[in-house]
């Protein structure tokens, strides 16, 4: 029974609070944001055991494209949103990963660059594309940045469904200030 006890011990960080088993996450974990007034708030607990969102923090009217049917999409309301799980701080470790492009360096390109992707009733990102360009190779590199995100989502809802919705990540080219 030592053994159990010595693999069992809780986590917290700035971003996530919760229990490891073994390096493993079990049961409810906290997740973390700062709002704009810079006050630190859960933006998330999600059972890592049953993989069960458990609460989520709406962050106002909740507009997205979502599949109405095969093929078919309009902007809706949604009552949760597609959502990361562990929000935005975990997927800041795969978003950090932005290698800025040497032509974009060479010509001083720089900007924000908007990927779409559609998050399937399933959780699973698929369909990538470009929404907002800048050219000079940052393009391609903020798709390819997008697809290393695994397919740890939980999907849209509205009312007791799940359902297919676009979401947008903007990754931003900055040049380092000489």
């Amino acid at each position: 029974m030592a053994g159990t006890a010595d693999a069992q011990k809780v986590r917290t960080t700035k971003w996530e609070s919760g229990l490891l088993d073994h390096r493993t996450k079990v049961g409810v974990w906290e997740y973390y944001g700062i709002t704009p007034s810079k006050e630190k708030v859960v933006v998330q607990r999600y059972d890592h055991s049953t993989k069960q969102l458990v609460y989520f923090r709406p962050n106002g009217e909740m507009r997205y494209r979502t599949q109405t049917s095969p093929g078919q999409w309009a902007h809706r309301v949604v009552d949760r949103p597609p959502l990361f799980i562990g929000g935005d701080a975990a997927l800041a470790v795969y978003t950090t990963q932005l290698q800025y492009p040497q032509l974009a360096q060479e010509r001083r390109i720089q900007g924000p660059v908007t990927i779409g992707f559609v998050v399937d009733t399933l959780g699973h990102a698929t369909s990538h594309r470009v929404l907002r360009s800048i050219g000079s190779g940052c393009d391609q590199e903020a798709l390819r940045v997008a697809r290393t995100i695994p397919d740890e989502w939980i999907p849209a809802q509205i009312g007791p469904a799940a359902v297919a919705a676009e979401y947008e990540l903007t990754l931003t080219f900055r040049l380092a200030q000489p």
